[in-house]
């Protein structure tokens, strides 16, 4: 299964002329991109497992190939990345310095995990869209197969974000009804 994903991707990147080294890793994400070693990564267990969540009837090899694209356009937005850095890391170390119960129930720390939501969203879909644009250059993947694979990919964060949003507002509720 690894050297059938592998070839996808190879394929993929081959199809866009774009230049980006792969690596199988056993991370338990399905695919991603290391803006800052500029890698596609893949975890081909992890890939099985995800394409169960997708409707019947998506191959694996449209949705490796919908997902590379995606990779791809975060590759293509590889600058706006680095300029986040900075900022990742202050929020990466704030959250090391309290306990997961701390960051859900102060109204200061859990809008600073908002602010990385949203902030991972915007890459998400950003990356989507690079995605799109090359699909439509390239027709590598039927449309509505694109389509679903890329609301499916963006689910997730949409959905981390709404429900942090929920306990976020909760907490300032409380807040007023106490002052």
């Amino acid at each position: 299964m690894m050297t059938t994903i592998k070839k996808l991707i190879e394929d993929t990147l081959f199809a866009v002329g774009m230049d980006v080294e792969i690596k199988h890793e056993q991370c338990g994400i399905n695919m991603s991109y290391n803006f800052i070693l500029h890698y596609i990564g893949f975890d081909a267990k992890r890939i099985q497992t995800a394409m169960k969540a997708i409707k019947p009837g998506v191959t694996l090899e449209q949705y490796v190939k919908a997902f590379t694209l995606h990779e791809l356009g975060h590759a293509l937005d590889r600058d706006a990345l680095f300029g986040s850095l900075t900022r990742t890391m202050e929020v990466y170390d704030i959250k090391c310095g309290y306990s997961k119960e701390e960051r859900y129930s102060n109204p200061e720390l859990l809008a600073l995990l908002l602010e990385e939501h949203a902030m991972n969203l915007e890459f998400e879909e950003t990356a989507w869209n690079n995605a799109e644009k090359l699909n439509r250059m390239y027709g590598i993947v039927e449309w509505n197969v694109f389509e679903q694979i890329k609301r499916h990919g963006l689910m997730t964060y949409q959905q981390a974000y709404q429900k942090d949003l929920k306990i976020y507002e909760k907490l300032l509720s409380a807040q007023s009804e106490i002052a």
